[in-house]
C-alpha cells in the first residue's frame, strides 16, 4: 500500500505526540468532543444546508436533478509558511498561464520559438481562431483560475491541473467556512483563521478593473445558462454576494456596437460580463447557431473592444490536459524562472514512447482524456478491474493523442468524519486566483475530499464532499 501524507500527524499511530504543529490546537479540542456532538453538529449543517439550497446537479442522475454536496466537519489547516509558498506558485503560475494566453492570440513567439508544437494549439478543441489579433483589457484572460492542488507521499506539493475556463466550487467555500463559524464559535477565538469572507469584494473590484477603456463607473454582471446548470446556486450566489445583476443570454441584447441589459427602467448599458456560460453557447451568430443561451453579436462588441468577459473567450486553450504539460516551460520562457509548484509527471499518449510506457503499465497508472473534467473520462488503474483497464487500453489505442497518463500519487489524507467515525480520507485543494490590475487570492481555498475509503477522487459529481480550509496567520 503507498505511504500517504496525514495532514494532521507525523506518525502512524496518530497519538497526541505525533499530532503537527499547525494542528495541535485543533487536535487538542477534537479530543474533548464526542462523537455523539459531532454528529448532531454534522446533522445541522446538512440541514442548513439544503434549506438554504447549496445543492449542484448531476447531469443523468436518475436519483433527480438537485443533490446535497457532503460537507465535512473537521477543517483542513495549512500553516502560514506553507501557504506563503502556495501563494507565490499560483501568482507565479496564472501569470505565466495569462501570458501563454495573449501569446497564442497575438505574437505567437512560444509556437515560433518551438516551446509547444504548433498543432497542439491549433487543434487544441479550445482554441478559439475568432480570438486571434482581439486586445482585451490589461492583457488579462484568465480573470478567475482555479489551480487545483495535491500534496504527495512525502509532503511536496505538485499542480494536478489548471481550470481557467468558468472554474466553479468558490460558493462552496464561503459557505464551509459560514457553517463551520455558525457551528464551532469557539474553535476561531481559539485559532488565527486568515478570513475568506471578503472574497466577493476581491472578486468586484477585480472584475470592475478590467472594464472597457474609459469607462469609470462599469456595470458588472453575472451570466449564466440558467437554473438547469449543475453550478447554478454559485451563479445566483456570486452576483448576490457582489450586489449585481444575475442575467441569463434572453435578458442581454446588443446595439450600437454596445451589450445592454433589459430592466424594468429600460435598457441599462454592461461594461463586464462575468461568464458563466461556455464559448460554444456565448454567441449563435459567431459559435454554435443553435444556441439560446448566448446573445446574438456579443463577439463583435467584444472584438471592438466595448464590453470585457470574464474569462475571456479562447481561455480554455491554457487548461486543457494536453497543454498541461507545457507549464513548466512557459513559466521559463515568458518569465526566466523556475516552476515554484512542480506538475505531476505526464505522459503524452501521442508520443510513441509516452505511449508505449502508458500501455505497459495501465494498472499503475491514472489516465485521463485531454478534455475530460469532472473525474469522468478517466482511469484510476489500481483500482479498476482487469476488463475496466482493457476496455481502456482499446480507447487509447483508437485515438492517443486524447490522453495523457499520470503515476497514480498517494494523496494527502485528512481526518475526517464519516459513519464509521474520525478516519483519513483523501483531499485536494482549488484556491481561487483572481487575476486584474493585480494577482489576488483569499487565504485557502476549497478543500474537497474523497469520502469513500481509498478513493482518490474527490470531485462532488463522484462522490466528493468538501471541507472547510484554514490557513494560520502567523
Amino acid at each position: 500500500m503507498a505511504r500517504f501524507y496525514n495532514e494532521m500527524h507525523a506518525g502512524d499511530d496518530c497519538s497526541p505526540a505525533s499530532t503537527r504543529e499547525h494542528y495541535q490546537r485543533y487536535a487538542q479540542w477534537l479530543a474533548q468532543q464526542t462523537g455523539e456532538h459531532l454528529q448532531r453538529q454534522r446533522a445541522e449543517a446538512d440541514l442548513s444546508f439544503r434549506r438554504v439550497g447549496i445543492t449542484f446537479a448531476v447531469y443523468g442522475d436518475d436519483a433527480g436533478t438537485e443533490r446535497l454536496i457532503p460537507f465535512d466537519i473537521i477543517p483542513r489547516v495549512i500553516p502560514a509558511h506553507e501557504w506563503s509558498h502556495l501563494q507565490r506558485g499560483l501568482a507565479q503560475r496564472v501569470q505565466a498561464l495569462n501570458m501563454f494566453i495573449h501569446d497564442i492570440y497575438h505574437e505567437q513567439r512560444i509556437i515560433k520559438a518551438g516551446v509547444i508544437p504548433a498543432e497542439q494549439i491549433y487543434k487544441n478543441a479550445q482554441y478559439r481562431p475568432e480570438m486571434q489579433g482581439i486586445k482585451v483589457a490589461s492583457d488579462i484572460y484568465a480573470h478567475i483560475a482555479g489551480v487545483d492542488i495535491v500534496r504527495a507521499g512525502e509532503g511536496e506539493f505538485y499542480v494536478l491541473e489548471d481550470n481557467l475556463r468558468v472554474p466553479s466550487g468558490v460558493s462552496y467555500m464561503l459557505e464551509d467556512r459560514k457553517m463551520m463559524m455558525r457551528l464551532f464559535p469557539e474553535l476561531f477565538a481559539q485559532n488565527k483563521v486568515a478570513p475568506v469572507d471578503h472574497y466577493p469584494d476581491m472578486l468586484l473590484d477585480n472584475l470592475r478593473s478590467v472594464a472597457p477603456t474609459g469607462v469609470d463607473d462599469p456595470t458588472v454582471v453575472v451570466m449564466t445558462p440558467g437554473m438547469y446548470n449543475s453550478a447554478y446556486f454559485e451563479h445566483a450566489f456570486l452576483a448576490q454576494q457582489m450586489g449585481v445583476e444575475l442575467v441569463e443570454g434572453q435578458d442581454l441584447f446588443v446595439n450600437d456596437n454596445a451589450v445592454y441589459m433589459r430592466t424594468t427602467r429600460g435598457p441599462k448599458r454592461v461594461d463586464v460580463i462575468y461568464r458563466r456560460v461556455d464559448d460554444d453557447f456565448l454567441d449563435p451568430l459567431a459559435f454554435r447557431a443553435d444556441s439560446s443561451l448566448g446573445v446574438p453579436g456579443l463577439l463583435a462588441v467584444y472584438r471592438a473592444g466595448r464590453v470585457s468577459l470574464a474569462n475571456a473567450i479562447g481561455t480554455g486553450v491554457a487548461d486543457d490536459k494536453s497543454i498541461y504539460p507545457f507549464v513548466p516551460d512557459m513559466i521559463r520562457f515568458y518569465l526566466s524562472e523556475d516552476a515554484i509548484l512542480n506538475n505531476v509527471p505526464t505522459y503524452q499518449c501521442r508520443k510513441p514512447a509516452d505511449l508505449s510506457y502508458t500501455l505497459a503499465n495501465l494498472p499503475q497508472l491514472v489516465v485521463k482524456e485531454v478534455h475530460g473534467a469532472g473525474g469522468y473520462g478517466m482511469l484510476v488503474g489500481p483500482a479498476s478491474s482487469q476488463q475496466q483497464i482493457e476496455d481502456f487500453r482499446q480507447r487509447i489505442l483508437a485515438k492517443p493523442e486524447a490522453y495523457i497518463a499520470q503515476p497514480t500519487l498517494a494523496l494527502s489524507a485528512c481526518p475526517t468524519f464519516v459513519d464509521q467515525g474520525i478516519a483519513p480520507r483523501h483531499i485536494d485543494l482549488r484556491p481561487f486566483v483572481l487575476s486584474g490590475k493585480q494577482i489576488s487570492m483569499v487565504p485557502g481555498g476549497l478543500t474537497r475530499v474523497a469520502l469513500q475509503e481509498g478513493s482518490l477522487v474527490v470531485n462532488s459529481s463522484q462522490g466528493g464532499g468538501t471541507k472547510d480550509t484554514w490557513v494560520l496567520e502567523k
